[in-house]
């Protein structure tokens, strides 16, 4: 019923908007609208400094997924939209609604997601996927082509967004939804052109959603509307991005902590919910950019781009740690934690295509520049007592331990990253040799306040150059072969402040550089697509060990110890197999291995979190005996992963079946899509990721989850 209410009320609104147009034949409205609606990966991108470029041609493995699998999965985070992804799995930050990305088993902070190939510009912490137009993916080490991540994270990979763009089409869309258990929205699109050859741009779109989730009283609404501006002249090219996003859950299921057990706790029930009704996380981001291109020659671009992001969170979170495995006992801790960023980026550079002597080159060189300041105060709340399986109500425990001005919190960190760069492609035998050098100086200062009293505490200042080659050989028509060498520079992690066990809390420790090497080929084919690549990725570790190795329940200190080196092997495959059955996937096996451990007792022990092997699959098929009817299913496969460094804690690998179908009619005249999917269709039960950056913890995986929308174009 729900369902055809929101068709209803889209097919009222197609009439009205239809009621003085010429009318168009049927089927080719549909047929039109359903090769629109097909799921794509896009095979190329923002390759950060390098600018855009087609997948054959750079040394590196990049790939996008668009606005339409968006549109078609209905994902509520960023997070279900990279879980199409088989080199990505996602994870949840300590206590709090905050998503993470491990790509080749390496973390990816929400702080260091892109936004247009800047950096502090994306919401932090949850990241509604309906403005988008691209979430595309950099699988490796990346500091030449994007900087230094500023939170520290990005090593085995990035994810860059881009915000809509009006094309040349006029589209005005609208969409209903719902989701279980009662959670509904809608969304509206809407992109002109104007002038006598469109060269003004806009486009208008946003979402609302509320409801409980299919989680047992978990509670979410989301609320984001973008603007984009654009102005094409026969040189130069202008546009502004405004936009702002304002997310609220409640009674989040948190993450298990299993500190000191000796086995893993039976997984609760699907839809289980063990957290505590007074948990909350409300998020509210308001960002920008301006860029400009001027066309100085025909083979001279010049680029610059600013931006800015106001963030605002506040929420009190909580998490468990099973003292018992079997019967599920446990103790609950809560943190009070008010929080504001100020932050601001800009990119400027030049880029020159020249040839000479039958070799050409594309010469890249400029700088950017990063600021953030990070305002936050927090309150551990008093400890109390619960269960995994059957969690008891308790009241919401009274002050704790508190760092900082809970009512105006002061900056407790102030970040500073500033980098030059210079690199040359130069391509050989007509473009089919391309050869990559490059460097980059990176400059990052990081200033760490006192909570106490706000006054400096820490600093450190350097600099590192990051260099890069890489070299693509196209030896027949659709195959290119490559390999990379290429560093990745983070900032140095900082020792948590939302663990009380930790006995140096708020410790930065100074930047660290990894070295990655990779070789691999793309070949496309018909109309499909094949990719594989071999890579090596090595990188300091940074955790949290106890002070006394007797006693692993006990007070612990953050500390950056030994390496932690990837070996991988990666596979992806999409393209239409044959007419209307379309398929994307891909594996992934990684051999995440510590070395050069405290004694070496560790040494040769699996990373924790990082599963063995991952493997997608998406199929969508164009049923040939109902026009306009798609089926559509997908399989995400997930090896074992450890616990803990010891490894003496694993979690099995997990399957995942979604299964779904979209259906396009047309309604007055006007393409009506219906769409319905069911992630996890048989509702198991599992511990999804044991990756944590602090502490050994699990996150359980989503429920079954049915979705139902609608969209009409108008």
């Amino acid at each position: 019923m729900k369902f055809v209410l929101l068709a209803g009320c889209c097919l009222f609104a197609a009439s009205v908007a239809h009621a003085q147009e010429a009318p168009r034949d049927d089927d080719d409205i549909v047929v039109t609208a359903q090769a629109d609606n097909q799921t794509q990966v896009i095979r190329g991108g923002q390759v950060g400094v390098l600018g855009d470029k087609a997948g054959e041609d750079v040394p590196f493995s990049i790939r996008a997924y668009g606005e339409t699998l968006i549109l078609n999965q209905q994902p509520l985070t960023l997070g279900q939209v990279l879980e199409n992804d088989p080199s990505v799995r996602a994870s949840y930050g300590f206590g709090n609604a905050a998503e993470l990305f491990v790509i080749r088993g390496f973390p990816l902070f929400g702080d260091d997601i892109g936004l247009d190939g800047l950096y502090g510009m994306a919401p932090r912490q949850l990241i509604s996927p309906e403005l988008y137009e691209q979430v595309q993916i950099l699988n490796g080490a990346s500091a030449f082509l994007n900087g230094a991540a500023p939170g520290g994270t990005g090593i085995g990979g990035s994810v860059n967004l881009t915000l809509k763009r009006a094309g040349d089409r006029p589209l005005t869309r609208v969409t209903g939804n719902f989701s279980e258990g009662a959670h509904f929205g809608g969304a509206v699109d809407v992109s002109r052109r104007f002038g006598a050859g469109g060269e003004f741009g806009v486009r208008i779109n946003g979402a609302y959603r509320a409801g409980d989730v299919s989680v047992n009283d978990e509670f979410r609404r989301s609320a984001v509307i973008g603007a984009g501006f654009d102005w094409r002249g026969e040189r130069a090219r202008l546009s502004l991005d405004l936009a702002y996003q304002r997310l609220e859950v409640r009674g989040l299921r948190p993450k298990v902590t299993v500190i000191g057990l000796t086995s893993i706790p039976e997984v609760p029930r699907a839809d289980a919910n063990y957290a505590q009704p007074w948990t909350y996380t409300e998020l509210r981001d308001v960002f920008g950019l301006v860029k400009g291109e001027y066309d100085l020659a025909d083979n001279a671009l010049l680029y610059a781009s600013f931006g800015a992001r106001d963030g605002s969170e506040d929420g009190i979170y909580s998490g468990l740690t099973v003292t018992d495995a079997v019967t599920g006992a446990a103790r609950g801790d809560a943190l009070f934690v008010p929080r504001t960023d100020n932050n601001e980026a800009a990119q400027a550079g030049l880029r020159l295509k020249l040839a000479a002597g039958g070799v050409s080159h594309e010469i890249n060189f400029g700088g950017s520049m990063s600021w953030q300041v990070n305002r936050n105060a927090f309150d551990f709340l008093s400890g109390f007592a619960t269960n995994l399986y059957d969690t008891p109500v308790v009241p919401q425990p009274g002050t704790g331990f508190v760092g900082g001005d809970l009512d105006d919190p002061f900056a407790v960190s102030r970040v500073r990253l500033g980098s030059a760069f210079v690199s040359d492609t130069l391509g050989f035998f007509d473009d089919r040799v391309l050869l990559t050098a490059g460097l980059r100086l990176q400059a990052i200062n990081v200033r760490g306040y006192s909570y106490t009293g706000g006054s400096l505490a820490s600093e450190y200042a350097e600099d590192a150059v990051t260099p890069v080659v890489g070299l693509v050989v196209k030896p027949v028509e659709g195959l290119s072969l490559f390999a990379n060498r290429i560093e990745g520079l983070a900032q140095g992690p900082t020792a948590p402040t939302t663990d009380p066990l930790i006995v140096n809390p708020g410790e930065v420790f100074a930047p660290f550089t990894s070295a990655q090497y990779e070789v691999g080929g793309k070949l496309t084919f018909g109309r499909f697509n094949a990719g594989a690549a071999v890579f090596q990725i090595a990188q300091p570790s940074a955790f949290a060990r106890p002070i006394n190795a007797a006693d692993p329940t006990g007070p612990r200190i953050f500390a950056v110890e030994g390496v932690q080196r990837h070996r991988g092997v990666e596979l992806t495959l999409d393209g239409e197999l044959v007419d209307g059955l379309r398929f994307i996937g891909g594996a992934s096996v990684i051999q995440a291995k510590l070395r050069d451990t405290e004694g070496g007792t560790l040494d040769g022990n699996t990373a924790v979190g990082v599963p063995d092997y991952t493997i997608n699959a998406n199929v969508e098929w164009d049923t040939p005996f109902i026009p306009g009817f798609t089926l559509t299913g997908r399989v995400i496969d997930t090896g074992k992963q450890q616990v803990d460094r010891a490894n003496t804690l694993e979690i099995p690998g997990w399957t995942r079946f979604d299964l779904g179908a979209r259906y396009v009619v047309a309604a007055a005249q006007r393409p009506l899509t219906l769409r319905l999917n069911v992630d996890n269709v048989a509702n198991e039960r599992y511990w999804q990721s044991a990756f944590d950056s602090f502490s050994p913890s699990l996150l359980q995986g989503m429920p079954r989850t049915v979705k139902l929308s609608a969209s009409v174009e108008l």
